[in-house]
């Protein structure tokens, strides 16, 4: 992966490339592949940990290189109220700003400022700061504006995420506003460096997941998420619904899951064709205590862990499980040492990041469905 930002130090903007997507192989639907963006690639299947703040919580840039991060996120929402977009943007961007020389993509805030349970209207959305209380309106054009101010080098169009489950009247005005807004958010785009993606929505409706799907991509975009599920519905729910959108999802696109990031759904989804995910779950898990292996989570906290000298996983080969015991880590827990949560979080990542370099070197010797059982015999 490779991620060139001096065009932005001597003022030059790069001619604009969008975010395509080259096969490197297949195996059935599931895809390994390149992605092209204006500043760089990246190789799918990935795992993008989540920044929220401009920070992967007790993670360092140092850390993401080492831990094999290609794309980093932040979150829209956070990073235009703390520290606010004028600022990053003096700073040269979020990556210059974070101290990442990686790729960096920003959600669009929509997620976060729904669950505030905000005042919507066809326009947009009127919420107040869960800092101080004070009140915003965010519409797709706002998104867009803070998104390029911010520089990430993927921006998501704000769309409109229905809790599920919800009526199919919630759902359908959910899925006409969201494509009302990423038409608005196209035509809001500017900045030549920066590639756009479309969000698709419907619920677990497949009807309207293919509807969705389609509006998108008349409208035109650089890649396309997939939206507004892992929000309460089950995995046998989702997951049909998933299909339905990628069957009308363009081939030379990256196709991304948005906010999902359990290895059952991960290898299910790249059996279905998508490229590229987000969740905050590992490092919640590993501020919990709790480690991602190859035989399912692990409770580090656990008494019987306290004389064990074996790495947390045996089979992964991550900085922690390299360098550091169970029992040791145990006894950070127990004391409530943040050491422990830091490095209970980098070894999610790092294992989940090997995880989905695992897939693409299965869908590249058209080992994948082997590999899908394995994964699915210990999390599924």
């Amino acid at each position: 992966m490779s991620a060139d930002r001096d065009a932005d130090v001597a003022g030059t903007v790069p001619a604009m490339l969008p975010a395509v997507f080259e096969l490197d192989a297949t195996d059935g639907a599931a895809r390994a592949g390149t992605a092209t963006t204006a500043r760089g690639t990246y190789t799918t299947p990935l795992f993008m940990p989540v920044g929220t703040r401009g920070a992967i919580k007790y993670l360092s840039a140092d850390d993401y290189a080492r831990i094999g991060a290609q794309i980093v996120l932040g979150n829209t929402y956070h990073l235009m109220l703390r520290p606010g977009a004028d600022l990053v943007e003096r700073f040269g961007g979020l990556g210059r700003f974070s101290g990442w020389d990686g790729l960096t993509l920003t959600d669009s805030g929509g997620f976060q400022v729904f669950s505030l349970d905000p005042k919507v209207d066809d326009d947009g959305v009127t919420f107040k700061s869960t800092y101080d209380g004070s009140s915003h309106r965010f519409t797709p054009e706002v998104a867009v504006d803070v998104q390029q101010r911010i520089g990430a080098d993927i921006a998501m169009v704000l769309d409109v995420c229905a809790p599920l489950p919800s009526p199919p009247d919630v759902i359908r005005t959910a899925l006409e506003r969201t494509t009302a807004w990423a038409q608005r958010a196209k035509v809001a785009h500017t900045r030549s460096d920066q590639s756009l993606f479309g969000i698709v929505q419907g619920g677990i409706s497949e009807t309207m997941r293919r509807e969705s799907a389609q509006q998108l991509v008349e409208i035109g975009f650089d890649g396309y998420g997939i939206g507004g599920l892992s929000v309460g519905e089950t995995r046998e729910e989702m997951l049909p619904a998933l299909a339905a959108a990628l069957e009308h999802l363009p081939a030379d696109r990256p196709r991304y899951l948005m906010g999902v990031g359990d290895p059952a759904s991960l290898v299910e989804a790249v059996a279905l064709g998508v490229d590229q995910f987000d969740c905050v779950m590992q490092t919640r898990l590993g501020r919990h205590g709790t480690a991602l292996t190859s035989t399912g989570r692990f409770q580090a906290k656990a008494a019987r862990n306290a004389e064990l000298d074996e790495p947390l996983d045996p089979t992964c080969s991550c900085e922690v499980c390299a360098r550091h015991s169970r029992g040791y880590i145990r006894h950070l827990l127990q004391v409530g040492e943040p050491t422990a949560s830091r490095l209970l979080s980098i070894h999610n990542v790092a294992w989940t990041i090997a995880l989905m370099a695992s897939m693409r070197a299965a869908i590249e010797t058209g080992s994948f469905a082997s590999m899908r059982r394995s994964v699915l015999d210990v999390w599924g």
